[in-house]
């Protein structure tokens, strides 16, 4: 069974910086799709980045810039590198894996999700 855990999340100052990290287990994920969204609380799931073989990472556009998504196929892990972190990316950051897409509703494998949280 394909699990999916997160780390990284924390509190953090405006301006500052956090690194997420998802690492797949029970399988590898060379062929998916790998995205990260993030959800306020009473909010839809939003896309934040996507990224797999094929294509290089695509960000929606509030981060453009200050996000860089990674891949590491060696450690079956993706990351999502954080800077000049802004109050409203406050959310709980998910890794999911699937088909390409912007959509949450089309990603069927999800980790359990970090917290980020940043304020003075």
């Amino acid at each position: 069974q394909v699990q999916l855990v997160e780390s990284g999340g924390g509190l953090v100052q405006p301006g500052g910086s956090l690194r997420l990290s998802c690492t797949a287990s029970g399988r590898t994920f060379g062929a998916y799709t790998m995205a990260w969204f993030r959800q306020v609380p009473g909010g839809e799931r939003e896309f934040v980045a996507v990224a797999n073989s094929f294509h290089g990472p695509t960000y929606t556009e509030s981060v453009k810039g200050r996000f860089t998504l990674s891949r590491d196929s060696a450690k079956n892990s993706v990351y999502l590198q954080m800077t000049n972190l802004k109050p409203e990316d406050t959310a709980i950051y998910y890794c999911a894996a699937g088909p390409p897409s912007f959509s949450a509703t089309d990603y069927s494998l999800w980790g359990q999700g970090t917290q980020v949280t940043v304020s003075a």
